[in-house]
């Protein structure tokens, strides 16, 4: 049997950190239904601990998660989720975004000015790559 799987990154503000990943992937925050958070509280099933406001929305404090726009068919779910403790070591995984025909040099650009950290100019024969770290310190590749 194959399994399907979510990527998780743990994070210590979640929700900022989905909005960066969604811009920097072209992808789509997946939308908090304020109704249903609601609803568990009343209904005793969380409390208002469990929740944070994030650009005018109630969302749950546990994470936030951005999809592909063709959906989980296309690509697999990325779950940002709250931890207390930051990022300390290099991530035993990553991320690598593929530009396909665009040039990655103006993605790697475009997410430096929106706070990403250039790292490292990789290449292995005829493969280059650029090593970033997002405003939170996980480490993504960019290449063709």
């Amino acid at each position: 049997m194959a399994y399907t799987f979510q990527v998780t990154v743990d994070s210590t503000d979640p929700h900022p950190l989905a909005d960066w990943w969604a811009d920097a992937l072209g992808w789509e925050r997946e939308p908090t239904d304020e109704e249903f958070v609601r609803e568990m509280i009343e209904a005793g099933h969380a409390t208002e601990e469990d929740t944070t406001t994030h650009r005018g929305t109630l969302v749950w404090k546990a994470g936030a998660a951005i999809r592909h726009p063709g959906g989980t068919e296309r690509a697999p779910r990325v779950l940002f989720q709250f931890v207390l403790e930051p990022k300390a070591v290099k991530n035993r995984v990553h991320l690598d975004v593929r530009t396909g025909e665009d040039d990655p040099r103006v993605l790697v650009d475009r997410l430096v000015a929106k706070g990403a950290t250039l790292l490292h100019e990789g290449r292995q024969g005829p493969h280059r790559w650029t090593t970033l770290a997002d405003p939170q310190g996980n480490e993504l590749c960019v290449s063709h």
